[in-house]
């Protein structure tokens, strides 16, 4: 991958997630739930706390109803998705398939490869809105879903997180973050990956995967994983940025 200027691919994947992630705001934003009382659960702070926030935790996962139905979802599917990623005659759908592709590549990789193929290869596929695909302003897909009809920017998130956790990454090691780039005043969404004393960022906009410390410009709303929500309150402190010139865009 190489650094240029934002190309029309570019402004239309950061617009449409600005449209996309507003509209999820209205309605499951945990910070609202938290400030109305709806919440409990546990504070924590620390150095190496997500992009530098303080994290409110709780073991329920009410309030995130596109969350819920992905999960279901995908709970539904998960016999026919294992049964491929074994077995490619068991693959009876361009989805499936592309599904025993990833999985069987990556499996032999260590951990980083694995990583890093899975990020690649979800960010091949072209974004497309929610309003075109599905007559809504926001839906969140499911791996299935993603794979048969694109999405965007929580989509390739939530397709990474589920093709991770097929190849042996426990759930506590990885979070789909709601942020907002706080730069451009857009929404966004990207997968946080637990890397030792590290935290990983696998972003749609980028192959590149580098620490949440490169990101002080990212400001998550909520994350999650298959059991567990956080809030985030703050964030790292900004210096004035130098101006911007662009992230790498996907290549399709």
């Amino acid at each position: 991958m190489f650094w240029r200027k934002p190309t029309p691919l570019f402004t239309a994947v950061i617009l449409g997630c600005l449209v996309a992630l507003a509209s999820q705001g209205r309605t499951q934003t945990l910070g609202d739930a938290v400030r109305n009382g709806q919440v409990s659960g546990r504070t924590t702070a620390s150095a190496n706390a997500l992009f530098g926030t303080t994290e409110l935790r709780s073991d329920s996962l009410q309030g995130l109803p596109q969350w819920t139905r992905v999960l279901a979802e995908f709970e539904r599917d998960r016999d026919r998705f294992e049964a491929c990623a074994k077995n490619v005659g068991a693959c009876t759908t361009p989805t499936l398939r592309n599904w025993h592709r990833v999985i069987r590549a990556a499996a032999p990789l260590d951990r980083r490869g694995k990583i890093s193929m899975v990020n690649e290869f979800f960010n091949r596929w072209p974004y497309k809105e929610d309003h075109d695909l599905y007559g809504q302003s926001e839906y969140w897909a499911a791996p299935g879903e993603f794979m048969a009809r694109s999405g965007d920017c929580e989509d390739y998130s939530i397709a990474k997180y589920f093709a991770l956790r097929a190849l042996g990454l426990p759930q506590e090691e990885m979070r789909i973050v709601i942020l907002m780039d706080e730069i451009r005043g857009i929404g966004h969404a990207v997968l946080a990956v637990y890397e030792g004393d590290e935290i990983q960022i696998l972003d749609s906009l980028s192959d590149m995967i580098l620490p949440h410390d490169r990101y002080k410009h990212y400001r998550p709303q909520y994350s999650m994983n298959e059991t567990t929500r956080w809030a985030h309150i703050g964030g790292y402190d900004r210096t004035p940025a130098a101006p911007y010139r662009g992230l790498v865009a996907r290549q399709n």
